[in-house]
């Protein structure tokens, strides 16, 4: 069954490609939220990090920037964005908070730099997290 607005083998190149998807409708907003990454971008001229999120029928885009960050080690960026939203609709937050907060934590998770193995390793999910906060939630005043 092809859903009408929708083109799946259609390729959207940096910001002005990003707002001509809007315009022309490639993208369907009354098909539910649309977000569109942005991540790639400097390959094509971005200097940031740029997503826009298109929440739904009658409602305005939404421009999402962040400082684009040298790290090879970002293995699992998009499943990474998409759980965070996940959890931040579970949390009762509208969808353009949930984007926010999960944009955010991408980019900590990105700058903080986890170095693991050989090619493009993961992201650090743990950079907010200390050894001194997990011995607290253990209760455990020896290992600090």
């Amino acid at each position: 069954m092809k859903r009408k607005g929708v083109y799946p083998f259609t390729a959207i190149v940096g910001q002005e490609d990003m707002k001509l998807a809007l315009i022309l409708n490639v993208i369907n907003p009354a098909l539910g939220g649309v977000l569109i990454k942005g991540g790639h971008g400097r390959e094509y001229g971005d200097s940031d990090a740029q997503d826009l999120l298109i929440p739904g029928a009658d409602k305005p885009a939404v421009w999402f920037r962040a400082p684009f960050i040298e790290n090879p080690n970002t293995h699992g960026t998009g499943c990474t964005l998409s759980s965070a939203i996940a959890c931040g609709l579970a949390q009762g937050n509208t969808m353009e908070q949930s984007v926010k907060k999960a944009k955010d934590y991408l980019t900590g998770a990105i700058a903080a730099g986890l170095d693991l193995g050989a090619g493009n390793g993961p992201l650090n999910h743990f950079y907010k997290a200390t050894i001194q906060d997990q011995c607290m939630e253990i209760n455990e005043s020896s290992c600090l």
